[in-house]
């Protein structure tokens, strides 16, 4: 016969110390305890992350642009110093926007798109360096933004038109770039903000346009195939601080109007095919630093009012058709940073005020004020002719070379003597042989 079984164990009652436990884990935490927060991303969260401080985020829309275009993103690029300088934002919420992008030393497939130009409509400044890029169509909003746009090195070749279309400009730089434009009026017609301009090495061809608006302080047509004369648009322009026109095709004669160009520190007319004489109204520029007006066919003589123009460190006459004697004085072309005037035949110096040892490429002068010999054919704006001469005067120079040629006629006579004394002893001993 079995067992019978045991009866059930009745369940041990918990300990007091379990039972108040769990009411403490059931009961709400009180009000006055807190959690602590958790962390703020640092700056260099990635700032397309949603957690991104909203002080130190870029729009996630110009952050994939930014990716497009090979520039990282992993740093946040509105931090400062930006990667390579290459990006500038502004401060405003939820997300900061970029108000400057440079981009230098383009990789050779990199490519502008217009999506990714499109995102970053928000930009005022716009710089490519060394940027071989194909030109993309400029979406409406990013071309009204621009107000400086630069390229240099950059874009292969861009149109007229195309540049037209950044009316809001206040700098504008293109250089060693191609431009197929007509002229120069149709890239400004419409740029009304301008204040600074270098459009150089950009086989731009046509004329200075007929007008400029009044805003401009900077001018650069440099290296280009510009032709006709300096129209008077660009001598009104009284806020004007540089003006350089070098290497083009322009001609006629500097108009006496370059004067009124009162706040001008910096003119550059070299290279061109101006003629006529060097107006005496540059005598109205007090500020002017620099004056290039080599290779040109300028004639005439050099202003005297040249050496009182206090300001002036560098001036460059060379290669024209001047003639004269130079007005300087040595007191004068010492203060000069860069002083030429060689290529001028028919330019002299006068020995007594400047000396020979100073290298200038021409001759001294005569008494008459003539160039005592012509400098040499290789003689350059800044390489002395080999012909230079020492002290002395023109009368003295002469003296010394009549006196040279002098004792070479007394040798020659005294050469002569004793031939005809030795011819005439021989001719005696053989007539006195013949008659025996």
């Amino acid at each position: 016969m079995k067992p019978p079984p045991p009866p059930p164990s009745r369940p041990r009652p918990l300990p007091l110390a379990f039972i108040l436990l769990l009411l403490l884990l059931s009961t709400p935490i009180a009000t006055s305890i807190s959690l602590p927060h958790p962390p703020t991303p640092s700056p260099t969260s990635s700032p397309s992350s949603p957690s991104a401080s909203t002080t130190s985020t870029l729009d996630p829309k110009q952050v994939i642009a930014l990716e497009s275009l090979n520039i990282p993103t992993s740093r946040d690029p509105c931090a400062q110093p930006s990667f390579h300088n290459a990006t500038l934002c502004d401060s405003s919420k939820p997300f900061r926007h970029l108000i400057s992008l440079r981009l230098a030393n383009c990789s050779s497939y990199l490519s502008l798109s217009f999506t990714a130009l499109k995102s970053l409509s928000t930009l005022r400044s716009l710089s490519l360096l060394n940027c071989p890029l194909s030109p993309v169509r400029l979406p409406p909003e990013l071309a009204s933004s621009l107000t400086s746009f630069s390229s240099v090195n950059s874009l292969r070749r861009i149109s007229g038109v195309w540049l037209s279309q950044l009316q809001n400009l206040t700098s504008l730089t293109v250089s060693d770039v191609q431009i197929k434009a007509s002229g120069p009026f149709v890239i400004l017609a419409h740029m009304t903000k301008l204040k600074t301009l270098t459009i150089s090495n950009a086989n731009l061809t046509g004329s200075l346009p007929g007008h400029l608006h009044s805003n401009l302080t900077f001018i650069d047509f440099s290296k280009n195939r510009l032709k006709g004369n300096i129209p008077p648009s660009i001598t009104m322009l009284d806020s004007l601080q540089l003006l350089n026109l070098s290497s083009n095709s322009l001609a006629g004669e500097i108009p006496p109007s370059i004067g009124d160009l009162i706040s001008l520190t910096n003119l550059s007319l070299a290279s061109n095919s101006f003629s006529g004489s060097i107006p005496d109204s540059i005598s109205a520029l007090p500020g002017l630093l620099h004056m290039d007006l080599s290779s040109n066919q300028l004639n005439g003589t050099i202003p005297k009012f040249i050496s009182q123009m206090k300001s002036l460190r560098h001036l460059n006459l060379a290669n024209n058709n001047l003639r004269g004697v130079l007005p300087f004085n040595l007191t004068f072309i010492k203060r000069l940073e860069v002083f030429k005037v060689g290529g001028n035949t028919n330019l002299c110096y006068n020995h007594s005020a400047i000396s020979s040892k100073l290298k200038l490429g021409i001759s001294p002068c005569d008494k008459y004020g003539m160039p005592v010999t012509p400098p040499a054919k290789d003689s350059s704006a800044d390489d002395s002719s080999d012909d230079d001469y020492d002290e002395g005067d023109a009368e003295e120079i002469r003296h010394k070379k009549e006196h040279h040629h002098g004792p070479n006629k007394f040798v020659l006579g005294v050469a002569i003597a004793l031939s005809s004394i030795v011819f005439l002893i021989i001719f005696l001993i053989l007539c006195s042989k013949c008659c025996r």
